[in-house]
């Protein structure tokens, strides 16, 4: 099967919901709670954000503000004393580290070209619509830290950011994701039709699911190896604040997934789930590809089984979020990783760092 190709079903030609109304379309009809959907909602053009249906975007956007930060706030003295040393790291560490932040650089940007040119331009919700605008802002803030630490140990700029044309591995996951923004960037593409909003979910499943769900997580694993040797600590901190801001952008994407459920759940075929299911296998084979040709020697006592394990793990993890049984069965190797982020921990899970910033970010008039 085409991995950008949904199972067609006799479904394909029914309306699920009219597309909402031209921008400020006048109507002295104040707005129906019950018409408020993440899709295909009425009157969304305008964030009015009363009467307000969707309270788990909300909730993100009131825990996002809450755990802001910025990369400049945290100390890279240390890690570039380590970088210029001959004697702290190997040269698989140093390759590692500037392969990880390699992915990065360009998945954030992925992430925040879905959330511009498909997500916001499609969703109707107006609560979600005020966290997609934070979650866009976080992902800029996850560029700059990226930029941050690339300049603090002097790399070189045009190697890591050019990495997703240059290591196959890399390439192979940021082709596997761009290949279902086919239509959904379209500038004619609209939901309404089953055939449409399917596609639709379809991307959100891939971007919050795959991308922000599984995609990350071998890389950050290799972050956190880092931390636990007391290596590079500023930049591995700076990469534990960008795991909670994903935690929560995955918890989003889910919270929007079920509730699309739940409101259209003609789009929930058996055809449909089978799909997901081999979208989410072929995601984890790529995922633990990577670790494997990138760290082919292991790290940090991790190595390429270890990863094949964790990588099965956290995808039927996701799989369970969504209500799809798990088709790995594989446990975790890194128990350290779920002490890590516990992805039930939403917010706050740094809590220090958190109450520092808002302290030191009053404001006195």
């Amino acid at each position: 099967m085409n991995p950008a190709q949904i199972p067609q079903t006799k479904q394909n030609s029914q309306q699920t919901a009219p597309a909402h109304k031209p921008a400020y379309e006048k109507s002295r009809q104040r707005i129906d709670v019950n018409k408020r959907r993440i899709i295909n909602g009425a009157d969304a053009d305008v964030i009015q954000l009363h009467p307000m249906k969707h309270t788990f975007a909300w909730d993100a956007y009131n825990a996002a503000n809450a755990n802001h930060w910025l990369p400049t706030e945290i100390s890279m003295q240390q890690d570039v004393e380590q970088w210029r040393s001959t004697a702290v790291l190997s040269e698989d560490e140093r390759k590692a580290f500037k392969t990880v932040l390699g992915f990065f650089t360009t998945a954030d940007s992925i992430a925040a070209n879905n959330i511009v040119l498909a997500f916001y331009r499609h969703i109707t919700s107006p609560e979600c619509r005020m966290y997609l605008l934070r979650q866009g802002y976080e992902e800029a803030i996850h560029t700059h830290s990226y930029q941050y630490i690339v300049e603090s140990l002097g790399l070189d700029g045009g190697e890591i950011f050019n990495m997703y044309r240059e290591v196959d591995a890399i390439y192979n996951k940021d082709e596997f994701i761009l290949s279902f923004n086919n239509g959904i960037f379209d500038k004619d593409f609209r939901t309404g039709t089953f055939e449409a909003d399917q596609k639709f979910l379809e991307n959100m499943i891939v971007f919050s699911l795959i991308l922000e769900g599984i995609f990350f997580y071998s890389s950050f694993a290799v972050m956190f190896g880092f931390q636990r040797q007391n290596k590079l600590t500023g930049s591995a901190e700076q990469i534990q604040y960008i795991m909670r801001d994903e935690s929560m952008h995955l918890n989003f994407g889910i919270d929007m997934i079920n509730t699309i459920k739940v409101e259209q759940p003609e789009l929930w075929t058996p055809q449909f789930v089978e799909h997901v299911k081999d979208l989410v296998t072929k995601a984890a084979k790529l995922e633990y590809t990577f670790a494997a040709e990138v760290f082919p020697r292991g790290i940090f006592g991790m190595n390429a089984e270890a990863f094949k394990q964790y990588i099965e793990y956290i995808a039927d993890r996701r799989l369970g979020r969504i209500g799809i049984a798990p088709i790995f069965g594989s446990t975790n190797p890194f128990p350290w990783m779920s002490e890590a982020v516990d992805l039930s921990k939403e917010k706050n899970f740094f809590e220090t760092r958190v109450t520092e910033y808002k302290t030191g970010g009053t404001l006195d008039w």
